[in-house]
């Protein structure tokens, strides 16, 4: 049986593993990183740690599968992250040093444990909420991802939030497609810059 539930701490080593194996654009980028709790401290481990009344999990007979975590008010959340949780994180891992072209992908995730991008300054005005969802394989295509959406949609309204972003990565076309038939609309200037790397999504609530 699969069960939608509110994430609990002891998730957090299961979420760490998905967010490595969903984490090259989709793909699993087990071989591409030396420490695979990179991608974690970045994208799913801060929310679980600090914001778990807007975190949720799907899990099955195998474990916890997939996972939408987020924020209500961006801003706030970035300030948080600055007080609460890079400080250590920066202490741990050294903030890498020379021609940023020839760092491997360890290095680049941890520049950006120590200079954290942001969302466009004009979307998160627009949208102030913001989430991120990953699946693993096995629960992809059965409507979970949607049911997860649906969840936290439901608590973001209840707390007052009306308008949420999100970041794609423009190479992850099976995200972009998803985002796109669940309401979300896709960004343009002057809300956002034009990138190659990142889809920038909004929603009305």
């Amino acid at each position: 049986m699969t069960e939608l539930r509110p994430v609990r701490a002891d998730d957090l080593e299961q979420i760490y593993g998905i967010s490595l194996v969903t984490g090259d654009a989709g793909s699993d980028a087990t071989g591409l990183h030396r420490d695979g709790k990179l991608i974690g401290h970045i994208y799913s481990a801060p929310y679980v740690m600090l914001s778990p009344e807007s975190a949720f999990v799907v899990e099955d007979a195998e474990g916890v599968a997939g996972y939408i975590v987020g924020v209500f008010d961006t801003v706030a959340f970035e300030e948080r992250l600055e007080r609460d949780w890079w400080p250590a994180l920066r202490e741990a891992y050294a903030d890498p040093q020379g021609d940023a072209e020839s760092w491997d992908a360890d290095q680049k995730r941890i520049a950006a444990i120590h200079h954290p991008s942001r969302a466009p300054a004009r979307l998160v005005e627009a949208f102030p909420a913001h989430i991120h969802m990953n699946l693993l394989p096995r629960l992809q295509g059965q409507g979970m991802g949607t049911r997860l959406l649906d969840m936290w949609f439901t608590t973001a309204r209840k707390a007052g939030v009306d308008a949420v972003h999100l970041g794609a990565n423009a190479g992850n076309h099976g995200a972009l497609r998803f985002w796109s038939s669940r309401g979300f609309s896709r960004q343009q200037p002057p809300l956002v810059e034009g990138s190659d790397r990142t889809v920038w999504f909004g929603q009305r609530l």
